[in-house]
């Protein structure tokens, strides 16, 4: 039986990787790389990506499309396949694997199932496939598990988390709440006590008595502009699904501010790619300060 062929939108940093695997595994692999910037591109030429040039063209070439964007962008994505699948009379597997609420899958799987196709969950946790010392963990929930077997490898640990849609999205909603929770509650500490001006012995305190916290502070928090502008849909998620389990969702509401407020900060125009590693966490902390006093003061 030929290898099914598989649609990746979009090529950026977790989508490039996950679409490269998939092509090491033997398949075809598509995106669509008109409009986008020129590291999307240099990414999908770099792991052998093929530009299906349209949706049109990746909807009617794919059997399977795998949603890799940020989550904002997830449902209307999902929609305009829809629409694309109906237009070309064609079904696929549809396959959300952005940090998305149980709820917004659920209706993203409604949009999908609507115009005849069929839709599964995928969380992704860990580094992108390949990025890291261990392999990516793709939790999976939804009927057609066995079309996305294949996906297991060396790079990426495939974990069924059975057919109720929505479990893996649950998961991922849940470990995000704590890593990248964490991220933001250690960058907005050092922030205040940096306001407050007992930053020095705020810091001094943290490194004598709070070593992991320290550690963790010095290794995150310089590069959270890298990311800030795409996690604040993430939190928005989070916050969705915590208030739909009937815990608090104020706590990544103000995660997703954190995340603003560092995005609108001049790191914002880093990428991984670019970042500057030899930057410390007080000269990030005095960058970060300056954008907030700048807010403050436009209020």
């Amino acid at each position: 039986m030929a290898k099914p062929t598989v649609g990746v939108m979009s090529a950026g940093d977790m989508g490039h990787r996950v679409g490269g695997t998939v092509r090491e595994l033997g398949h075809c692999v598509l995106t669509v790389l008109h409009g986008r910037s020129a590291l999307t591109k240099t990414r999908a030429v770099r792991v052998g990506l093929e530009d299906a040039g349209s949706l049109a063209g990746l909807v009617s070439r794919s059997d399977i499309v795998l949603s890799i964007m940020p989550p904002e962008s997830a449902e209307d994505f999902a929609k305009t396949v829809a629409a694309e699948m109906k237009a070309q009379k064609r079904s696929l597997l549809f396959v959300d694997c952005n940090a998305i609420a149980p709820t917004t899958m659920k209706r993203i799987a409604g949009h999908i199932t609507a115009a005849g196709g069929r839709a599964m969950d995928i969380g992704i946790i860990g580094s992108p496939p390949g990025a890291g010392p261990s392999p990516s963990r793709f939790y999976t929930s939804g009927l057609h598990v066995d079309e996305l077997r294949f996906l297991g490898c060396d790079k990426i640990a495939f974990i069924d988390m059975g057919p109720e849609l929505g479990r893996a999205s649950a998961i991922k909603m849940c470990y995000a709440g704590l890593t990248k929770g964490t991220m933001t509650l250690r960058a907005a500490v050092l922030m205040a006590g940096e306001m407050l001006g007992v930053g020095a012995e705020l810091k001094a305190a943290i490194s004598g008595s709070q070593k992991q916290q320290w550690d963790g502070m010095n290794q995150s928090v310089p590069w959270l502009a890298c990311d800030a502008g795409r996690w604040v849909g993430e939190m928005e998620q989070i916050a969705e699904t915590f208030g739909s389990a009937g815990v608090t969702p104020l706590m990544h509401k103000g995660a997703a501010d954190v995340f603003r407020l560092i995005d609108a900060s001049p790191l914002s125009a880093e990428t991984r790619e670019t970042a500057d590693r030899s930057r410390t966490l007080d000269q990030t902390l005095a960058i970060y300060v300056e954008t907030l006093r700048g807010r403050k003061a436009a209020e």
